[in-house]
């Protein structure tokens, strides 16, 4: 199967409300993006300014005020605050409401979203197998009648998700190291990952660690999509277009930096110490749209066909009219879509 390369919206739900989110998510729509993907977090980034609407909830008023997009979580993760049984259940209903539009996109999840609400914060390879373990759950949830399960962290008994299509929600998983990238290989139906760091990262690590679990399962090399959230800061004034990254600052940490960080003020100290450079450089920062979508091609040229672009500014409108005027049509005709 070859993915259509497709153009998204990244709703940053850790800068929003839920209502002022939903609108720019239609926005999406009406401007010719092609998908809209949402964060899920119980607490943002920051404390002054953040928000953390619910998005479950939200993906079901975003699918009821459109009607192309296909939409999804970028990311959720199913094995601490979320029951995986609760997660299949939800997912099933919103693509029985919304079929072939709702996309499940998993992580192993992080401190600041997780630990505060009790959970003993386990080292990556635990958080790792329970991933596993969650997927396999939902899956087995989705496609048999009823399902009895006793596994490492989750156990059901006698569950039947009553409501679900026959073809299931498909799974992306989200990745930042080869482990679960080749995860994302063998069992996924699709491979998230974010951009802005070191290019050896995806050229020499994460693409052929897709490649490899891809081959270890016997598949195809196009069998998944592949989506790369692609942090852009657009502004035709250079200096706003630098300006825009400052609230994404602890973006820029290093997973050293924020290891075990479960508190949105900690998390906001640490990225205020950040130089405005330091911020900006997880951004293509441009203000020429033509060399603002060279740098955008440098990731399909790696193999991606889902781009989903994040803003940092506060003005989301603003970004979304411009990108639909000027960015999306550049692309299309640069890449014959």
């Amino acid at each position: 199967m070859t993915f259509p390369l497709r153009f998204g919206y990244k709703a940053s739900a850790e800068q929003f409300g839920p209502n002022e989110l939903l609108d720019f998510a239609v926005l999406a729509e009406e401007m010719g993006f092609d998908s809209v993907f949402v964060s899920d977090h119980l607490q943002p980034w920051l404390h002054e300014g953040g928000h953390a609407p619910a998005s479950i909830p939200w993906l079901g008023a975003l699918g009821a005020r459109t009607s192309r997009i296909a939409f999804g979580t970028s990311v959720l993760t199913p094995t601490f605050r979320y029951n995986p049984t609760v997660v299949a259940q939800d997912f099933a209903t919103l693509g029985v409401m919304y079929p072939g539009r709702v996309i499940l996109g998993v992580g192993t999840g992080e401190a600041l979203n997780e630990a505060n609400l009790g959970f003993p914060w386990p080292d990556p390879p635990e958080r790792f197998q329970r991933l596993k373990e969650a997927i396999t759950l939902i899956r087995r949830l989705w496609s048999e009648e009823r399902v009895t399960f006793e596994g490492t962290y989750y156990t059901t008994r006698n569950i039947t998700i009553y409501d679900k299509l026959d073809e299931p929600v498909p799974i992306y998983i989200g990745a930042a190291g080869p482990a679960a990238t080749r995860l994302a290989g063998r069992i996924a139906d699709g491979f998230i990952t974010t951009s802005g760091k070191a290019p050896s990262l995806y050229s020499d690590t994460l693409m052929p660690a897709l490649r490899e679990g891809l081959e270890k399962a016997g598949r195809a090399a196009d069998a998944i999509d592949t989506l790369m959230e692609v942090k852009v800061s657009y502004h035709p004034d250079p200096a706003v277009a630098l300006e825009k990254t400052r609230f994404w600052a602890p973006l820029a940490l290093s997973p050293e930096e924020k290891m075990g960080v479960d508190d949105p003020l900690e998390m906001q100290r640490l990225g205020e110490q950040l130089p405005i450079e330091r911020a900006a450089s997880r951004f293509i920062v441009s203000s020429d749209p033509d060399e603002h979508v060279e740098s955008i091609a440098r990731y399909v040229d790696l193999g991606f066909r889902h781009l989903v672009f994040h803003d940092p500014g506060h003005d989301q409108e603003e970004f979304l009219r411009t990108y639909g005027a000027e960015i999306l049509p550049r692309l299309r005709a640069r890449f014959g879509v």
